[in-house]
Formats: structure tokens, C-alpha cells, sequence
């Protein structure tokens, strides 16, 4: 039987009066990471942090005063990052097709950096930002030719909505240049998600400068200037399992170098690189505890229904990204029991569909009992199917345990219907 692992360490104050279920934050392990991941990144260089991971207030109120910056791809997470208090003259907006109405509402707001992915994309940029008198600044999205190895999710090298191809790029340069009202500022490469070597970081970075570099010889004399290189990044974390972030401090010296060598701007003071985090930064901050509502036997199997399920934590397995989860188990006073499960683990919905796992490693358990899903601070409550058969969301918990005299803030979200 596998060796379980250590539960994850919560206040035993706010355990005792937190409604379960309940996702618990730690503002501290938010800090944290930022702090390790900005030192492992050149010192010239802008971090964003991608606010589709968790748009939590409090976390993004956090980052914001950290230092980081704000990546947005809808609305709703622009005005999550204005109301945390970044001016929108800061915030990138990405995202591989958007709506008029929603450029239109950025625009208005003061954004002005944006992340464009076809020449469609640059009309429709410099047709609203004709319309409101204004000059936007777009980075070119790149598809490049060959995925980086690594890769917990390939976003380049691969048939995609996200960029333009470099080799179309490279065959119709003058197709991607500034229009009359949306200068084109730089370029965006995004190779793919949680990688968890730092080798493999690397490579992926020296991938990318490397296009960078052929990029803008193609398309500096159509006027594009690259005066931002958006690198993306991809840095790996652990996703509702035990474990700690990725290694990425041998990062520093060598992309510092590589950028020196290949960017030739940036010694200059006239290309700024950036890059990218989401569950980096806010993943293993969270925790997911939840209740046992039953546990039985049936068909030679243990089972043990929780009242969470696919609905709070278990969106990202439609995405293919939500390992087998072995909850830990976190009620005091349950030491003298005997006896463990290898239990098939069930959320309440009514569907065979909600599963979490099927051959968990468990302690002995029984209704009343709670359990924790460690490391979902990131792509957890805002990546479930939240509104399928209409349970109640979780309450959302944030501490800070770095600073104990700061009281906990529960809140909960809630859906509304609006009538047009």
C-alpha cells in the first residue's frame, strides 16, 4: 500500500468554524511563490500573473502588491483586476477571439496592450480603436513550427486557435504589420503549460527567443518594433496532489544570458521581456476540505460519497487535466480507529459521472469525517462545473499564515439569474 502523505497543515481555528465545503487560501504561500519565482527570473524583466487560475480578490489584491501584473482574457477577469486595483494602462488582455463588445469595453476602460493572434484580429483591434480616438498596442501571437518537449498541455506546434503560425508569418510578413490606429509592439509565444524541469523551461525559452529573433527580422520592415517580448510560461505545480512547485531557480542566470545574447533590445532598454504564471503562483496555496456524507460497501467496494464532486473540483477532467485524487484525511480524533479503504471516492451529484477516484488509498472513515485535496489553489472552484445540478459553491477561506494576527475572511459565491 502506498505511503500516505502528509495532510496539509490549516489552521485548527479556522477548521473549526469554516462551513465545509470550503476552499482555503494562504495568502503567505501566495507570497511565497512569487518571491521564488521572481528571483528565478532575469531582474530586467515584467511578471503577470494569468488571473483565469483564481480571480479571488484577496489573492489577486495580493499579487498586486507583490508586484506583479494582471493577464486577463474576458470581461469578467478585467473587472476582477481593476476592482484588486491594477490601472488598466497595466493589464494585458489575450485570448484567441474576442467579441467587439468586449474589446470595445477594455478600450474604454484604458487598456491598451493586447494580445492578437491573425491579421482579423489587428482589424478589428484598429477598427475600435479608430472608433474611440485611440492607439493600441497589440502583441503578435505566435504558433510556432515545433512543440517544446515537457509539456504538461502543448500550446504551440500544434494545429491551434492561439497565434498565427511562424512559418505563414514568415511568408506574408507585410499581412502582420501596425495598422493606422494599432501598433504592433511585440511578439506573444506561449510553447505550453506546466512544465515541471527546469530544463525543460529552459529549452522551451531558448525555443522561443530563437523565433523571436528570426520574427523580427521578417517583420521589422513592415514596422512592427519589438518593444515587448511576452514569453509566456508554463512553470510546473502540482494540481490536487501532494508536492511542491517546480524547481526553477538555476533559471536566472541562464535566461539572463540567453536574453543578452539574443536580444539585443533589451541590453539597450528597448525591448521589455515578460512572462507569464497562473498556478505557479496560487496553486499549492489552496486547499480543498469537504465533508463525508457516506460510506458503504457495494459490489466488493468501498465507497465514500463526499459532498463535493465533479462540481467543485473536477471541471479541469473535461479538459483532461485532473489526476486520481487521494483525499487525506484531516478530523481530529479518529487515531484509534483500525483499519483503511481502497475506496471508490463519489461526489453527491446524481450521475455515475462524478467521480474524483477509483482505487484511493483511504483511512478508515465515516460520516461527519472531513477530508482535504491539497495544491487547488489554482484551476480549482474557477475551473468546475459549478452550476450543474444546482448545488450550493463552496465557501472560499483566506488566511495568511505568515501574519496569525490577521482574522480569516470567509465568502461564498453565488449564481444569478438576470432577465434581458
Amino acid at each position: 500500500m502506498p505511503v500516505e502523505a502528509p495532510a496539509p497543515v490549516l489552521p485548527a481555528e479556522l477548521l473549526a468554524t469554516v462551513p465545509t465545503p470550503a476552499y482555503i487560501y494562504d495568502l503567505a504561500a501566495v507570497r511565497h511563490n512569487h518571491a521564488s519565482l521572481r528571483a528565478a527570473l532575469p531582474e530586467e524583466s515584467t511578471l503577470y500573473y494569468s488571473l483565469k487560475a483564481n480571480p479571488h480578490p484577496l489573492l489577486l489584491a495580493e499579487l498586486r502588491q507583490c508586484g506583479a501584473r494582471a493577464e486577463v482574457c474576458s470581461t469578467g477577469e478585467l473587472s476582477a483586476a481593476v476592482e484588486a486595483g491594477w490601472p488598466a494602462g497595466q493589464i494585458l488582455y489575450t485570448g484567441p477571439g474576442k467579441r467587439d463588445a468586449e474589446l470595445a469595453q477594455a478600450l474604454d476602460q484604458g487598456v491598451l496592450l493586447f494580445s492578437v493572434d491573425t491579421p482579423h484580429a489587428l482589424d478589428q483591434l484598429d477598427r475600435l480603436a479608430d472608433e474611440r480616438g485611440v492607439r493600441a498596442r497589440a502583441l503578435l501571437r505566435v504558433n510556432d513550427d515545433q512543440p517544446a518537449p515537457g509539456q504538461g498541455l502543448a500550446m504551440t506546434g500544434v494545429p491551434s486557435q492561439f497565434g498565427a503560425d511562424t512559418s505563414w508569418i514568415l511568408a506574408q510578413p507585410e499581412r502582420f504589420g501596425p495598422r493606422a490606429h494599432a501598433d504592433v509592439v511585440g511578439l506573444h509565444l506561449y510553447m505550453g503549460t506546466n512544465l515541471t524541469r527546469g530544463d525543460d523551461l529552459l529549452e522551451q525559452f531558448t525555443r522561443s527567443v530563437g523565433t523571436a529573433r528570426r520574427l523580427t527580422e521578417a517583420l521589422s520592415p513592415y514596422g512592427m518594433r519589438l518593444e515587448v517580448l511576452d514569453l509566456g510560461g508554463g512553470f510546473g505545480a502540482p494540481f490536487a496532489v501532494t508536492g511542491d512547485t517546480v524547481d526553477v531557480s538555476m533559471l536566472r542566470s541562464r535566461l539572463t544570458s540567453l536574453l543578452d545574447q539574443e536580444v539585443p533590445g533589451r541590453r539597450r532598454g528597448e525591448t521589455e521581456v515578460v512572462f507569464e504564471s497562473g498556478r505557479y503562483l496560487v496553486g499549492t496555496a489552496g486547499t480543498l476540505v469537504t465533508s463525508v456524507l457516506d460510506v458503504k460497501r457495494s459490489h466488493g467496494r468501498d465507497v465514500v460519497v463526499l459532498e463535493s464532486g465533479i462540481n467543485h473540483l473536477g471541471g479541469m477532467s473535461g479538459l483532461r487535466r485532473l489526476p486520481p485524487l487521494q483525499p487525506h484525511l484531516i478530523t481530529s480524533g479518529t487515531t484509534d480507529r483500525d483499519g483503511s479503504l481502497r475506496a471508490l471516492v463519489t461526489g453527491p451529484l446524481c450521475t455515475p459521472l462524478d467521480v474524483w477516484a477509483r482505487n484511493a488509498y483511504l483511512p478508515a472513515l465515516r460520516p461527519g469525517d472531513r477530508v482535504a485535496v491539497p495544491n487547488t489553489g489554482a484551476y480549482g472552484l474557477y475551473a468546475s462545473l459549478v452550476a450543474f445540478l444546482g448545488h450550493p459553491l463552496p465557501a472560499e477561506a483566506v488566511f495568511d499564515s505568515g501574519r496569525p494576527e490577521q482574522a480569516p475572511h470567509t465568502s461564498r459565491l453565488t449564481l444569478t439569474r438576470h432577465l434581458d
